[in-house]
């Protein structure tokens, strides 16, 4: 027998049409979304070795020693066939070590995962060929007579730009005036560049300078144009130093070893 709604209590009547937004949530909860949490990830000193080989080899010039650090940071995100339900897009909200983005910001090529993992592998070999040249531009060097061989396996995308061609200039020419271009410190940083030198922006800011502070670095290189989302959850210690191209960033390092006037955030 049916109950008239008229004779259902208010109480009664709040509880029966909450039933079907408690059912939609438990759906939402365990349903997939299409986001990816990230978090720090490792970094490389681009001057060093990664995994037992030099990251930078350099032929048919003479190079110089160098004393302090070029830290590359990178992000570690869930793969894109991961699932990411509401209870971990809640946690990553509410932590300054996560952060959840869109998976298309992450993974912009879409496709199967092995689609995506070529298609950043290819951005990692066209980041690097363009790090070398604007490199080697910046010295006005030879390419037919200098070579250099960028390696760093394990890591995607065309983020480590800038840091491949600091490292670069710094063994080759320092600051220019016999100095380490590190003035012997832990540097790191992001950024794509082109051949020209000019740096653009990259995504993950601020989980990377938790990651360059982590691993000991004082000094963060940050495109200008992502100067706010590095200073969102800047960890104590860490300078920023906003950058817009190879030219620029060498002259701000030069600045800040002579103890001169540095751009920041």
């Amino acid at each position: 027998m049916l109950t008239p709604l008229t004779r259902l209590t208010r109480r009664t009547a709040v509880l029966l049409s909450a039933i079907p937004v408690i059912a939609l949530l438990a759906v939402a909860a365990l349903a997939p979304l299409p986001f990816t949490v990230a978090q720090p990830g490792g970094t490389a000193d681009v001057l060093g070795e990664h995994d037992g080989k030099p990251v930078i080899t350099i032929e048919g010039a003479r190079t110089l020693d160098t004393s302090g650090e070029l830290r590359m940071t990178t992000i570690l995100a869930t793969g894109p066939d991961a699932d990411v339900d509401l209870g971990d897009v809640v946690d990553g909200w509410f932590r300054t070590d996560r952060a959840v983005l869109p998976r298309e910001a992450v993974y912009p090529s879409g496709g199967s995962v092995e689609e995506i993992e070529a298609h950043n592998e290819a951005q990692m070999i066209q980041s690097q060929d363009d790090a070398v040249a604007a490199a080697l531009n910046y010295l006005d060097a030879d390419p037919d007579q200098v070579k250099v061989d960028l390696e760093l396996a394990g890591v995607g995308g065309p983020s480590a730009g800038l840091l491949f061609s600091l490292g670069i200039v710094d063994k080759l020419d320092g600051d220019g005036a016999g100095g380490d271009l590190t003035g012997g410190r832990s540097i790191a940083g992001t950024g794509t560049i082109d051949a020209d030198g000019k740096v653009g922006p990259v995504g993950g800011v601020s989980l990377k300078t938790q990651a360059a502070h982590r691993d000991g670095a004082t000094v963060f290189l940050v495109p200008k144009a992502e100067c706010a989302d590095a200073k969102a959850e800047l960890p104590s210690g860490l300078r920023l130093i906003p950058v817009t191209s190879l030219d620029q960033t060498i002259e701000s390092l030069r600045s800040l070893n002579k103890g001169g006037n540095v751009p920041s955030c």
